[in-house]
């Protein structure tokens, strides 16, 4: 792989790591606003639309730019979001600050389409799971070492720490990127002609569903286990550190698999296993081992689908790979805003410990637009030459 990838995954850890680290400490945070657990959680929210709107259209107004000025910018943006939620007094501000954010998470988009024009289309799956490496590291980094020190100082004190890493990785990418490198521009007249493609669009759709249930439970995922199991700080990061470990397995096994098998069995594996984890997790209640296990399975299977999801993308339509990743990527902050909103307005009714059983009808769904793309495949295989 290149060497830029790797930089490009250290990037992603960084993204990572300031995007979901309040999602461990959703309950100091709380207590430390004086607004429910609930209302914390619509960080998540703000970050994910503001993604999701924000995100395509910073990758058409800068199409033609060099990628090392797209990537300041994204890496700028994110860095001063980050300074915003250190610096909030309160719910709004830190929500203000989250938006900024999620603005600048347009950089995963950009370098993104950037890897795929790296390397052969048969490494694509490879390429694309290094770079999201970084992202799942963060889950196993930022994430236990963000609840403990929350849970210890205060949830401002990992926020600084998500500041000052933005702003080391705007550094080190003005220091170390090459200049002039201009990627093939995304156009509204192709992104229109590939929108039309329904293979395009249920890609969207199942980035979209499988997301929402993977988030109706990480959206809140330190609630969920201290509601599982009666656990201390310090064991609440350990279980995190496992699942972010987890998930760094499963994405390079999803890059593996996706060159080696094809993305759609990639993919129906993976939902097949995602969806089996959430209807068990909840009656793992009370066994930690049990819920630990389960969590393993499920990070392995949930992380490792982002990869195959975008080469299949790609494939589709090579030619509008930075926008249509870009709408991917819409999909997946859209989808975790809805996995949040939908199961905070359902914690009172169904209780913590169950939100996996919430998200659950949502990953099936995601397997069932698997049905569609396989008989496509078959049709398209069938005719005439």
């Amino acid at each position: 792989m290149p060497r830029i990838l790797y930089f490009f995954a250290l990037c992603n850890l960084v993204i990572g790591s300031g995007a979901f680290v309040l999602s461990g400490i959703l309950q100091p945070l709380a207590q430390g606003l004086g607004v429910s657990v609930a209302a914390a959680g619509q960080v998540m929210t703000a970050y994910a639309v503001a993604t999701a709107l924000l995100a395509p259209v910073l990758i058409l107004l800068t199409a033609r730019w060099p990628r090392k000025l797209a990537i300041q910018m994204a890496l700028g943006l994110f860095a001063l979001g980050n300074l915003v939620c250190a610096l909030a007094p309160n719910l709004s501000v830190l929500l203000l600050g989250r938006i900024v954010m999620g603005a600048g998470a347009v950089f995963t988009a950009v370098v993104s389409a950037y890897a795929v024009t790296l390397v052969a289309p048969a490494l694509r799956g490879r390429a694309l799971s290094t770079v999201f490496l970084g992202m799942s590291i963060s889950y196993a980094i930022a994430l236990p070492i963000g609840a403990w020190l929350g849970f210890t100082y205060g949830w401002h004190m990992p926020v600084w720490l998500c500041a000052a890493a933005s702003l080391a990785a705007l550094l080190a990418a003005t220091v170390l990127l090459p200049k002039g490198v201009v990627t093939q521009s995304a156009s509204f007249a192709g992104f229109k002609a590939a929108a039309k493609q329904t293979a395009v669009l249920r890609v969207w759709l199942r980035t979209l569903l499988f997301f929402i249930a993977i988030f109706s439970v990480f959206a809140y995922v330190g609630p969920v286990l201290l509601a599982l199991n009666a656990i201390s700080a310090i064991q609440l990061s350990g279980v995190l550190a496992v699942f972010g470990v987890a998930g760094v397995v499963g994405t390079l096994i999803g890059g593996w698999a996706n060159d080696k098998f094809g993305s759609l069995q990639t993919l129906a594996a993976q939902l097949v296993v995602l969806v089996l984890t959430m209807c068990v997790l909840p009656f793992t209640q009370g066994n930690l081992p049990a819920t630990i296990a389960t969590l393993v399975v499920w990070g392995t299977a949930g992380f490792g689908m982002t990869a195959p999801q975008q080469s299949r993308l790609v494939s589709l339509s090579p030619a509008q790979a930075p926008l249509l990743l870009s709408l991917n990527s819409s999909m997946l902050y859209l989808g975790t805003a809805l996995g949040a909103v939908v199961s905070g307005a359902l914690i009172q009714s169904v209780g913590l410990a169950n939100l996996s059983w919430v998200g659950a009808p949502f990953g099936l769904a995601a397997l069932l637009t698997l049905g569609f793309d396989r008989s496509a495949v078959v049709k398209n295989h069938h005719q005439p030459a």
